[in-house]
């Protein structure tokens, strides 16, 4: 029996995944203060290992995001997974959750634009100081994965792509992954930056505020209504 030869694509890809292991442990360690005690870290690493290859199988640069932006949100989105079984997250979280990605998506297609705050809390016939309160406590008050926004509810499946794909379902996967990718390149300019150093370049909310000189709330709120902004853009897919 031979042994398998690999490609140069196989190689690449091998790579990508030696290099990326320490952004796997950055993750672990970044998320592990603002989890429950009872997770290991080790645990962390183990599933964001997976997240790791799995968007080595999958990443596309001609879509125009990092990789290191694509794997941070997949390894982040298998931590989480894990986490999300103990189901410590109140429900009303994920039901406002919805309600503010679906009043974003309200007041876009009325207006042809991006909708601001005010509009969205308008939509919602809240104050904006109650707006605000929900889409933190999307980020900051409890843990919303990045596939999480995109499941039905609480107990949903994640939307993006799975490695176990049948190949019809590999080919609506990798739609909806370029969608994804083309609708994170339209979010609004700070939103994307926050998004960016986040999930990039791995900052905290206290040195993402300092880099565009706001609170830690603040940076707080963006990354919140970015995510929520990207439910409410990603809307069809979520419904199939």
């Amino acid at each position: 029996m031979y042994a398998r030869e690999y490609t140069s694509e196989d190689l690449d890809r091998n790579r990508l995944v030696d290099q990326h292991v320490p952004l796997v442990k950055r993750i672990a360690y970044h998320l592990l203060g603002r989890l429950p005690a009872d997770v290991q870290v080790d645990d962390l690493i183990q599933s964001g290992v997976v997240g790791l290859l799995e968007a080595a199988q999958q990443y596309d640069p001609s879509q125009g995001a990092s990789f290191e932006t694509y794997a941070g949100i997949r390894i982040r989105g298998a931590m989480l997974d894990e986490v999300r079984r103990s189901d410590w997250t109140p429900r009303s979280v994920h039901r406002n959750a919805r309600r503010v990605s679906e009043a974003i998506r309200t007041v876009e297609h009325r207006q042809g634009r991006e909708a601001l705050p005010q509009e969205v809390a308008a939509e919602l016939q809240i104050s904006l100081d109650d707006y605000q309160h929900m889409v933190s406590d999307a980020v900051c008050c409890r843990i919303l994965s990045f596939e999480e926004i995109f499941a039905p509810d609480s107990e949903g499946e994640n939307r993006l792509p799975s490695a176990e794909s049948d190949p019809s379902q590999q080919v609506q996967d990798d739609a909806f992954r370029h969608a994804l990718i083309h609708e994170i390149g339209r979010l609004p300019e700070r939103e994307k930056l926050v998004m960016s150093l986040y999930y990039d370049d791995e900052l905290n909310l206290r040195e993402i505020g300092a880099v565009l000189g706001v609170s830690e709330s603040r940076v707080c709120q963006l990354h919140g209504q970015a995510l929520l902004r990207l439910r409410a853009r990603m809307v069809d897919w979520i419904s199939n």
